[in-house]
């Protein structure tokens, strides 16, 4: 079970921390990415991070302004969103993936977090 939170109602420019805890399963045998969801739009990959969290890969549109990281020790992933524009506006979700490879697309993740909600205002 994914449980996604920290989302809410900030201005441009500003910052966001998402987490995403993980329970049940082993945590450290899971790919886990960030995706989201604009109203009317399909799931656009934001982020996924390795095993280890050695590795780390992002979507350009947030590339420099997003970073990633997971805890192993708390089963937690995070994504702190830092210069955030009207265009991040979306429900974000947090997504778990027994692919050994880091993928982008929805359907190769197993188990999805039900999303929490990032409205940037100009």
């Amino acid at each position: 079970q994914l449980q996604a939170s920290g989302g809410g109602l900030v201005q441009a420019g500003g910052s966001l921390r998402l987490s995403c805890a993980v329970s049940g399963g082993t945590f450290n045998a899971y790919v886990m990415a960030w995706f989201r969801q604009a109203p009317g739009k399909e799931h656009e990959f934001v982020a996924a991070i390795s095993l280890s969290g050695g590795r780390i890969y992002y979507a350009d549109s947030v590339k420099g302004r997003f970073t990633m990281s997971r805890d192993n020790a708390k089963n937690t992933v995070y994504l702190q969103m830092n210069s955030l524009k009207p265009e991040d506006t979306a429900a974000y979700y947090c997504a778990a993936s027994t692919k050994v490879a880091m993928p982008t697309t929805p359907t190769m993740y197993n188990y999805w977090g039900q999303g929490t909600q990032v409205t940037v205002s100009s």
